[in-house]
């Protein structure tokens, strides 16, 4: 026979069931970052194939929109996780917990590293926006700079997706594999009580 739970003297971030769940804007952070990042890469793989003109102009502008979009969600994660956001213990113990300590230091790295090479890249090229706005060059004509930071930008983009991609395959293992409610934490509309 089980006691019944008292959720008031409960952590707010522990559910009836036990589970421990981020705060919804942690979690609104962490999806639409999840969303938008293979958006990004995918349209960044696909670019140069539009025919050149309007389509491609108009694909380029998506992909700077959708950039400085993550730059805010980013932005704001960042900020939102180091003053509010709700903190839950590790869900491992031991070497699986520094490697997920790890991997989460590198996905916040690396999408801060894409996102200011996708800035640097934007402004060395300059651009169109829609053909209504004009970003400016602040190297035009430098040919060997614009390659080596666009080169370095679809790199780091690259490790993100893959790092990315295992962390995303990690919490499917998590969720249908060792069913130990890691996802959970996560899940959209699975809300702490009292937040």
């Amino acid at each position: 026979m089980s006691t019944p739970v008292d959720e008031k003297s409960m952590p707010s971030s522990v559910r009836t069931d036990g589970t421990c769940v981020y705060d919804a804007t942690t979690i609104a952070f962490h999806w639409a970052t999840a969303v938008i990042v293979p958006a990004l890469w995918i349209l960044g793989q696909t670019i140069d194939d539009f025919p050149r003109g309007s389509l491609r102009t108009g694909a380029r502008t998506v992909h700077i929109l959708l950039g400085a979009a993550l730059v805010l969600v980013f932005i704001g994660r960042v900020a939102w996780r180091a003053r509010s956001g709700r903190r839950l213990p590790p869900a491992s113990r031991g070497a699986m917990a520094h490697a997920t300590t790890l991997v989460h230091v590198s996905l916040y790295v690396l999408i801060g590293a894409t996102l200011a090479l996708g800035v640097a890249n934007t402004w060395i090229r300059g651009d169109q926006l829609l053909g209504l706005f004009r970003i400016p060059s602040i190297a035009p004509g430098d040919k060997a700079l614009r390659e080596l930071v666009e080169g370095w930008h679809a790199l780091a983009a690259n490790i993100l997706v893959g790092v990315a991609g295992a962390h995303a395959l990690a919490g499917l293992v998590h969720h249908f594999f060792l069913r130990d409610g890691v996802l959970a934490r996560m899940r959209l509309g699975r809300r702490a009580a009292g937040r």
